[in-house]
């Protein structure tokens, strides 16, 4: 069975950072493309970081030069590295596999953890 679990989500100042974590387990996440998404109070969720099988990776425009997508094969586990936090990054922060090594459609959700960057 394929589980996905996130953590590291916290309360932090604008200007912070934050690592995120999501632990995978029933597959290898190499083997798959693997996905950071968010979604903000009253908003739909919106897409943010892919990182490809072959290790290619991928960012939304608003997040591009502050954030980086990394995984540890050995621990299964994929991260967000969230750097010059912003208010407007405030949101449920969600990893999700996809079907396929280079992309397509979520498979499998974590159940997200919470990013909140206040002062």
């Amino acid at each position: 069975e394929v589980q996905l679990v996130e953590s590291g989500g916290a309360l932090v100042q604008p200007g912070g950072s934050l690592r995120l974590s999501c632990t995978a387990s029933g597959f290898a996440l190499s083997s798959s493309a693997m996905n950071w998404l968010r979604q903000a109070p009253g908003k739909g969720r919106e897409w943010v970081s892919t990182i490809m099988s072959g290790g290619i990776t991928r960012y939304a425009g608003s997040v591009k030069g502050r954030f980086t997508i990394s995984r540890d094969n050995a621990k299964n586990t994929l991260y967000l590295q969230m750097n010059s936090l912003k208010p407007e990054d405030t949101a449920v922060y969600y990893c999700a596999k996809s079907r396929f090594s280079y992309g397509g459609p979520y498979d499998n959700w974590g159940q997200g953890t919470q990013v909140t960057v206040s002062s």
